[in-house]
């Protein structure tokens, strides 16, 4: 007997249900009308970003992929991210901002949990894409005989972005002792780049991020993280629950993106290491 994912799963509270007004649109007038249009976070390089104008980044290319699989041309709406994922589902997913906005019709870079998607019922997850996880980079010629791991940290000076799950478990993990070792910042991409000036030796963060940012000299590895909770995780897309038929066709483009090859692809034009995701 096949039971369904979410039977006699209580999660808690949910978020609060969508009016009645309609948002979104259905996989037919997206097909007649010959765009479809994908929520992207803002300034989140590699994955999303604008340059001169022009989209860029890996999530950039997977909307693009599954925008020539349904025969229609991508449109990109970059957002702000909210302060937790719920926030950003309600406000370019299921029910639209408060002021100035409205939803897109998929949702890229989702973290996929099957825990979080039994709680956001206003949500399909799908198309599980590849897959992410927390990293360290580090300067090789400081590190030349062994990479570090964040026991290493009680010493070394290392950078994260602030309020983020390394700056967090960094925190939690070395102690007040080493509180000063710490090195926090407003972006990722400024923990990496102190490697360079020496301010820091490693930086911590999303292996992704830390690849694209990292210059010359500077090594990326994701070694076993003692007590952390979530070291790696699935990412995939966000498509409201009355638009199944869209979900599914979405789901069948990075599919098809997986088996030939095309995602590995985007991953390897940007200089970054794929991680298929467990389908």
């Amino acid at each position: 007997m096949a039971w369904a994912l979410c039977d006699d799963y209580v999660p808690g509270p949910k978020p609060q249900n969508a009016d009645r007004d309609i948002v979104g649109a259905e996989f037919d007038t997206i097909l007649e009308r010959g765009w479809i249009e994908f929520a992207v976070y803002e300034q989140f390089a590699p994955y999303s970003w604008l340059e001169e104008g022009q989209p860029k980044g890996v999530d950039i290319e997977i909307g693009r992929m599954i925008a020539a699989s349904l025969g229609v041309e991508a449109r990109f709406k970059f957002v702000q991210s909210a302060e937790t994922l719920e926030g950003d589902l309600m406000n370019w997913v299921w029910k639209g901002p408060v002021v100035g906005g409205s939803v897109a019709n998929v949702m890229l870079h989702v973290p996929y949990d099957p825990n979080f998607a039994c709680r956001v019922e206003q949500v399909v997850f799908t198309g599980q894409a590849y897959k992410e996880g927390v990293a360290i980079a580090y300067d090789q010629a400081f590190y030349e005989d062994e990479a570090p791991t964040p026991p290493f940290f009680r010493f070394d000076p290392v950078g994260v972005e602030n309020d983020t799950i390394a700056d967090f478990y960094l925190s939690n993990l070395l102690g007040v002792g080493a509180a000063a070792n710490i090195h926090r910042y407003t972006d990722i991409s400024q923990a990496v780049q102190a490697i360079d000036t020496q301010e820091v030796r490693a930086a911590m963060g999303p292996r992704g991020q830390l690849e694209y940012w990292a210059g010359g000299g500077t090594v990326v590895h994701q070694p076993p993280l003692v007590n952390f909770a979530v070291g790696d995780w699935t990412v995939g897309v966000a498509v409201h629950m009355a638009y199944r038929p869209l979900a599914y066709a979405v789901d069948d483009a990075i599919y098809a993106g997986l088996e030939d090859g095309t995602i590995a692809q985007i991953f390897n034009d940007y200089g970054l290491t794929f991680v298929p995701p467990e389908r």
